[in-house]
């Protein structure tokens, strides 16, 4: 079975062939993260913190431990953001995220960072985002995936004229796309259910990652740019 048809099945776009999407999936090295409008709405105002969901903290756990079966390697993950706020700072402790990126107006400054210190190709990295300033990124990034968001037709569009997207998902932030875009990943590489049975079980296996997993200490890059 296509399990990529499942997705599609509810919505989600693929820009590029399967087989092409399946090849991309299989060489990256990192992911990087949008926060605001990609791991919630990203609706703010006074005393309000665009939040996270462990939905989406599940996925991507488990997406980090399929590559590591699937490569021997913890899957490199962090966030690249604009803005910083407790709740990020909280997702990214509890995670044990190998970067954080957090105040970069220019993205593309914190991406440098981030390319150089993991030693990987930008064709390496995924990138998970939402919107315009995303986008310096995304013409760079070898897989690419662009979080749904229904008022913003004219955006999809660019992006898909531009060819700067190879997965739109069928889900919106608040709506658990972090998930989505996990669990398709872990799906083009045939993971799933390793990943999944082996969780279940606590194997010995699930055991070693998270103790590996639990001692990564988060490298902070600040900007050095005056925004």
């Amino acid at each position: 079975m296509n399990y990529l048809n499942l997705f599609a099945e509810r919505g989600g776009e693929f820009l590029i062939s399967y087989a092409d999407f399946v090849a991309k999936a299989s060489n990256i090295k990192a992911i990087v993260f949008d926060w605001d409008g990609v791991y919630n709405s990203g609706v703010k105002g006074n005393d309000v913190y665009s939040n996270f969901s462990e939905v989406d903290s599940m996925g991507l756990n488990i997406l980090r431990f399929g590559y590591q079966l699937y490569t021997g390697k913890i899957l490199c993950a962090g966030i690249i953001s604009g803005m910083n706020n407790l709740s990020t700072e909280i997702f990214i402790k509890r995670e044990h995220l190998d970067f954080k990126c957090l105040g970069f107006k220019d993205k593309n400054e914190g991406f440098l960072h981030v390319i150089k210190e993991y030693n990987i190709l930008p064709s390496e990295v995924a990138f998970v985002y939402d919107d315009i300033l995303d986008l310096t990124l995304a013409k760079q990034c070898g897989l690419r995936f662009q979080v749904r968001r229904n008022a913003t037709p004219m955006f999809t569009n660019y992006i898909k004229d531009h060819q700067l997207a190879d997965y739109v998902t069928a889900s919106t932030g608040e709506c658990f796309a972090v998930r989505e875009v996990c669990e398709l990943l872990l799906a083009s590489i045939g993971m799933y259910d390793d990943a999944v049975e082996n969780r279940i079980n606590f194997s010995d296996t699930y055991a070693k990652y998270i103790a590996e997993r639990n001692t990564i200490e988060t490298k902070a890059f600040l900007p050095e740019k005056n925004y």
